[in-house]
């Protein structure tokens, strides 16, 4: 909730970032001035994680452009943004201006051919922010649909140990790795690769699975039976493959009420494998030994989805060239959730965004309003 606080206090600040420019006399007798104008109806369809935040990045910077709002949260977790909606309701705001819908598909389609509908934003699977771009792109629609991940977490030798080891533990195995943030796979190179492995199996072992909601506990359930099973059928897909179970979650000891799977850590993982290449979204983490930085590069070049990506490392030298040459548009440096804050862009590269402009940020300021030029002449 405090991500989605940022973003309200972030739109706030429209007066300033929405004011335009202006030249006088780009001519003789004649001023140019460039203006924002809004445009209408916007919408958003947001994921099952993070219910009650993700509708955040985008409605307050829609509204206060000028505009007005539909948001059509996951049929899986509606009660958060209900909630959300009654204190809306509670605090006046004016009627129609923010509004509500519920249900699947039909919905979502409905949303991306609507007539009224100016604009579309999208978080959730790759597949689906393809289908939203190009549905939404027919029918003459902004889009910014953020999609799938699969982020890489390069370890240098010299990297800090007990700093990667956590941050790492974190990012992969906080909320049960159902974010488009997660750690998913950690490219060791060299030496790195024996203490990662170690520390790796003792944090995953060591992780206590229950209601999250209860003091200690550190990994909590996935959202449903059917992902459940998904990501089951990942991990049995990883062994069939040949990649080395270090920490099996399937055995792990769960709560019988609820979707539990606990944290599942693989080890001589290959570039070519399923659980390297595709987007599990559970409690899944594999580790690959690399020879060499350009090597680790190399690997996360060749995959297809570039949400975010992550290096650990005290060298300058090694920092700088992560920075500069990871696809990623999400780059940490020993962080291992590279998560921006609200006054800057959020969204991928590759398949993992689809559109143009980023979620939140100045450049939510261009997404929610067309830019006016006006030319005049005065004698």
């Amino acid at each position: 909730m405090r991500r989605g606080i940022e973003c309200v206090e972030v739109a706030a600040g429209a007066p300033s970032l929405l004011m335009g420019s202006v030249l006088e006399d780009v001519a003789k007798g004649i001023d140019c001035e460039s203006i924002r104008q809004p445009m209408g109806v916007f919408a958003c369809i947001a994921p099952f994680n993070f219910p009650a935040m993700v509708p955040l990045w985008f409605y307050p910077f829609a509204v206060a452009c000028g505009n007005t709002f539909l948001c059509k949260p996951s049929e899986q977790v509606p009660l958060s943004q209900k909630l959300v909606f009654d204190l809306i309701h509670d605090a006046k705001f004016p009627a129609g201006v923010l509004n509500l819908v519920n249900g699947g598909k039909e919905v979502v389609d409905a949303i991306c051919t609507h007539p009224l509908v100016r604009g579309v934003s999208f978080v959730g699977s790759s597949p689906v922010a393809k289908h939203v771009y190009e549905l939404s792109a027919a029918h003459g629609k902004r889009v910014q649909a953020l999609g799938g991940a699969k982020n890489f977490l390069i370890v240098m030798p010299d990297a800090d140990k007990e700093l990667t080891l956590k941050a790492i533990t974190d990012s992969a195995y906080g909320c049960a790795g159902e974010r488009c943030l997660a750690g998913a796979v950690v490219l060791a190179v060299g030496d790195a690769h024996g203490w990662l492995r170690d520390g790796m199996k003792q944090r995953a072992q060591g992780l206590v699975i229950g209601d999250g909601a209860k003091a200690g506990v550190t990994l909590g359930p996935v959202i449903s039976e059917a992902h459940k099973k998904k990501v089951t059928g990942y991990i049995e897909q990883g062994v069939k493959e040949g990649a080395e179970m270090v920490v099996d979650g399937r055995k792990a000891q769960l709560p019988k009420d609820g979707y539990f799977l606990g944290a599942t850590l693989f080890d001589k993982v290959k570039p070519e494998m399923t659980i390297a290449r595709e987007e599990i979204f559970g409690p899944v983490l594999c580790l690959m030994q690399v020879g060499s930085l350009d090597e680790a590069l190399a690997i996360t070049r060749e995959q297809p989805l570039a949400n975010a990506s992550s290096i650990f490392t005290t060298s300058g030298k090694s920092a700088r060239t992560f920075k500069y040459t990871v696809e990623a548009s999400m780059a940490g440096v020993n962080i291992g959730v590279a998560a921006p804050m609200s006054f800057f862009g959020f969204g991928g590269a590759k398949g993992s965004f689809f559109g143009d402009l980023k979620a939140h940020g100045r450049e939510a300021f261009d997404f929610y309003t067309d830019k006016k030029v006006v030319i005049s002449r005065w004698e």
